[in-house]
Order: structure tokens, then sequence, then C-alpha cells
């Protein structure tokens, strides 16, 4: 089977999808209603695109015929015209076809746990980390994902040191995830008397969330809870009590902590979670070492120390440096408009997937 069968059948079943989510029985079921919309969810993009292959697919024929059977010169020269055009978004939409039609990480779908730290540079750095967390927290406005900040550790003039957010939507670690790794900057500091550019940066680390902490086994013996007050800004909103939770997890080292509830239980459940993702994901980066002889990936998501973006303020200048790609957009961007980094890297990584298989 050919790949223009496979799509042929994801079309069928998209249309049934579309059927069935019209059957009063299913709309009553709400666990099947719930499963069915999602598999259309996921169906629509390859559906989308097909049809739009199928479209050029037509008008091609056409152009052909008017080549073969009509005689008026202006028009056959449009035709011409109109063949190249055609043939070209075709040879396109077939390789955007290839590449939609890899299967997904399973991961994708899943809520993310994302953390911003503040790197070298001094206040800017922390100021910077500020930046990154603004945008992110505008581009999940955006697409109507919810944001629960976990924990926050502030430092002066606006500045973070490190914050652990949690967001949830549809598809969130799918799209955040290529966000992992160092995030350079490139400007002049509001407290350099002289004018001077520098350099400063953070990184970001972004988590699936482990939804059942029993997926991941913590043994009880190997972790250290720690209770302590919430701290607020400005001593706002200080907890008289000691409600927030620091987990040390022993054998690795990691630390998580939450404050954001006013529940000890709920605050212990969270930090729980956080350490479960980062458990899975310490797994999981040993899993693409393991593969990473066989196929180096151009996108990688895993290595918290590879340099990936630089954010240069005095050119309003971004460039993603896995995939070459920079974009002189900056002042919207860092306001959120990432959307278009995403895909591109989205792409770049199923293209790349597609040359391995």
């Amino acid at each position: 089977m050919d790949y223009l069968d496979k799509i042929r059948e994801i079309k069928d079943r998209y249309l049934k999808i579309n059927e069935e989510l019209m059957n009063p029985k299913i709309v009553s079921d709400q666990t099947k209603f719930v499963k069915l919309s999602k598999e259309r969810r996921e169906l629509s993009e390859i559906v989308a695109a097909y049809n739009e292959y199928l479209d050029v697919v037509k008008n091609l024929d056409e152009s052909k015929e008017i080549l073969e059977s009509s005689s008026d010169s202006e028009l056959k020269q449009f035709a011409e015209s109109e063949l190249v055009t055609q043939s070209n978004k075709k040879n396109k939409l077939e390789e955007k076809i290839k590449i939609l039609l890899i299967p997904k990480d399973p991961d994708d779908e899943k809520d993310a746990i994302l953390e911003i730290r503040a790197g070298t540079g001094g206040d800017e750095a922390g100021l910077f980390a500020s930046d990154l967390m603004r945008m992110y927290i505008r581009y999940a406005e955006e697409k109507n994902w919810r944001v629960e900040l976990m924990d926050i550790n502030d430092a002066s003039l606006g500045a973070v040191r490190e914050v652990v957010m949690m967001i949830r939507g549809n598809n969130v670690y799918g799209e955040l995830k290529y966000e992992s790794g160092v995030h350079r900057v490139q400007r002049v500091p509001q407290t350099e008397a002289n004018g001077r550019i520098h350099t400063s940066a953070a990184s970001v680390a972004v988590l699936p969330e482990i939804e059942d902490v029993g997926e991941i086994q913590i043994d009880p013996t190997e972790i250290r809870i720690d209770v302590f007050r919430s701290g607020g800004a400005g001593g706002q909103n200080v907890n008289k009590v000691e409600t927030a939770i620091r987990v040390t997890h022993i054998p690795t080292g990691l630390v998580v902590q939450c404050q954001d509830e006013r529940s000890q239980l709920k605050n212990r459940q969270k930090a729980l979670k956080v350490l479960a993702s980062r458990l899975y994901d310490l797994k999981l980066r040993e899993h693409n070492d393991g593969i990473a002889a066989q196929r180096k990936s151009m996108v990688k998501s895993g290595d918290r120390s590879d340099k990936i973006r630089t954010y240069n303020f005095p050119q309003n200048r971004v460039t993603d440096h896995r995939i070459g790609l920079t974009l002189y957009n900056l002042s919207n961007i860092i306001e959120g408009d990432i959307g278009g980094l995403i895909e591109a890297l989205q792409l770049a990584d199923r293209a790349e997937k597609m040359k391995g298989d």
C-alpha cells in the first residue's frame, strides 16, 4: 500500500467519525464522544492536506486538457503557466503528506511542565528568564491553554531566578517540547550606562506530565520531604502555616518545590507529579542517547546544555540554531508570537525522522 492508499483510508475513517459524532447515542456517551472527537482532531490536518492535494490534481488535469484541445494561444499560454505552478504545489503537498503520516510521539498530547532558570549573566539573565516566562504564558493564552504557576523564585527588579509552570490544554507537550535547551539573549541591559551589548542566557526544560505517578516507580525510602512556609511578593499572601513542600530524590539529587496551593497535601501531590515527570524525562533522555549513535536528530529536545536559540534585540532578530532559521520579528516573538517557530521545528523534526526511517 502506498502513502496515497493509506491517506484515502484515513479520509474514509475521518468521514465515518463525522457521521458517528452526529449520532445522538454517541453524543450521550461522553467517554466515546470525547474519544472520537480526539481522533477526528488528530486526522483533520492530514485530511485537509489531502483535500488540497485533490484540488491541485484536478487543476493539473484541467490545464493538460486545455493544452491538448484548445487552439487559443493565449489560453494555452495560461494553461502552461498553471501547469508549472500546480506541479510545484503537487510536489510540495506530496512531501507534506508523507511527513504528516509519520507516527507522532505518544507523549505529544500530554500536558507539560515548563521550567525556566536564569543562567549566566547575573540580573540580566533573571530579567531574560522573566521575559521568557511572559512569552510562554502569552502563547498559552493565545492557544486557550491553562497555566498553573507551581513555584517561582523571584530576584530584584522583576527578575526571576527560577519558575515552574504546569500548562494544560490540547497537544501542549507536542508543541513546547522543542523549547528545551539554552536560550541566549543579546541586548543592552537597563543598568548599562555605556550602551554596551551584553550576552546572557536562561535554560528551559519542558517535561511531559505523568498523570499517574504510579507509571514511574518512586521508592518512598529514596525521597526526603521537607515542609516550609510559602512566600509571597512584598509580604502579601504569605502563608502563616507550613504548606509549601520540597521533595528531594536522593539517588538522583533531583529537588522539586511546590508552594502555589494553600493545602500541604495538594502541594505534596503536585511536587510528586513533577518529580515523576523529571524522572520520566531522565529515562527518556537516556533512551534517546542510546539511539543517537544510529541517527542523530536535527531537532533535539533532550539536551539541556544545547544552545538552541539567540534573541538579538538591537537587530530585532531571532535565530534558531538547530534548523538555521532566522526571523526579524523579535518584538512580536518575545510577546508570545512563537507559533511560526514551533511549526518550523515540527516540520524539520518530522522530515528528519522520515529520512531516518
